[in-house]
């Protein structure tokens, strides 16, 4: 599994965050965190950082872009995605784009699109909610209990 993130983490109690959930989640799988340089210069951003989470992409992984308008799962039926791309054998990827989202090419490469929700997050503190749906999303698929 891979996530590819435009930027890079600054704040500890992120940095912090993403290291437990990252220790947890490799219980069950090996994780890759993949970090690709942001751009300062809205006009040139979404093409160059598009161009980097491109160059991070295999043709056999199943990219799951995270987009304001995408679908809105729950913890479980979220589970049942991540357990049934496991099952077709195929490198589960999720991206998450920089602070001016993300270029029309990666979205056309996009296999599913996913939203949390229609709210605008810190896309640090989005890596550590993305992280924390997975571990669910793991020990839901193991029949283990997790807090709710």
């Amino acid at each position: 599994m891979k996530i590819i993130c435009v930027g890079k983490v600054k704040e500890k109690f992120f940095v912090d965050a993403i290291k437990e959930y990252s220790k947890r989640i490799g219980k069950y799988t090996k994780l890759e965190i993949i970090e690709v340089a942001d751009e300062a210069l809205e006009s040139i951003a979404l093409k160059k950082e598009g161009f980097r989470i491109l160059s991070k992409i295999k043709d056999n992984d199943y990219v799951i872009t995270l987009e304001i308008d995408g679908d809105s799962l729950s913890s479980l039926e979220f589970a049942k995605k991540i357990d049934n791309n496991f099952n077709s054998n195929k490198n589960l990827t999720f991206v998450i784009g920089g602070s001016y989202g993300l270029d029309d090419e990666v979205k056309r490469r996009s296999d599913y699109k996913l939203s949390f929700s229609k709210f605008t997050f810190p896309h640090q503190m989005f890596r550590v909610m993305l992280l924390e749906q997975i571990y669910r999303a793991y020990k839901i698929n193991h029949n283990e209990n997790y807090h709710k």
